[in-house]
């Protein structure tokens, strides 16, 4: 057996205001929003994993938070961005002001661990963000244009005092986050 990993920041507590800001994607044709609850930033993907490496993976995970050296800290959620770029979307997200020093740090630690066990390196450049919606095809691309151009939401800060091994289970319904393991900063 194996499980889908993957290893983050969740945004527990700004449900509300990630679902404001998702508001003018909601209607719009070919996209497609996340649930609020489960909004988080993403550190390192780690996809299909057997079982049998769970206690490596949580070790390598537990030695790249302390490497990090990073101590809670407040992060600032704010501004909308895309991936890859304007001209081809695939991916909405809010980006992060503060705090993304220490997202980056943490980023940068568990990429080093994880590669140093086997795990495929990440072919970008980390961007701390957090993914408010998907883009299935361009029918609705001027108006996400217009909306990153124009729009400079304020989501809120969020204390940020740990790391999370979390397993994702894809379902009609849309993928369930449940924590395997947490990491106190």
């Amino acid at each position: 057996m194996s499980k889908r990993l993957f290893v983050s920041v969740d945004l527990d507590g700004l449900a509300d205001e990630i679902r404001e800001i998702q508001e003018p994607l909601a209607d719009l044709p070919g996209v497609d929003t996340v649930d609020p609850e489960g909004v988080h930033v993403t550190l390192k993907f780690l996809g299909d994993t057997p079982e049998s490496r769970l206690d490596e993976v949580i070790d390598a995970l537990g030695q790249a938070v302390e490497s990090a050296d990073v101590e809670p800290f407040e992060a600032a959620f704010e501004g909308y961005g895309v991936f890859p770029s304007l001209d081809y979307i695939s991916v909405v997200w809010v980006g992060v002001g503060a705090g993304s020093d220490e997202l980056t740090r943490l980023h940068e630690a568990i990429e080093r661990e994880t590669t140093a066990i086997g795990f495929d390196a990440e072919e970008h450049d980390f961007t701390p963000h957090a993914t408010l919606a998907r883009v299935r095809d361009a029918r609705s691309k001027s108006n996400i244009q217009g909306l990153v151009r124009e729009g400079d939401p304020a989501v809120g800060r969020l204390r940020i005092g740990e790391v999370r091994l979390t397993e994702s289970t894809l379902s009609e319904a849309g993928p369930v986050y449940e924590t395997v393991e947490s990491f106190p900063l």
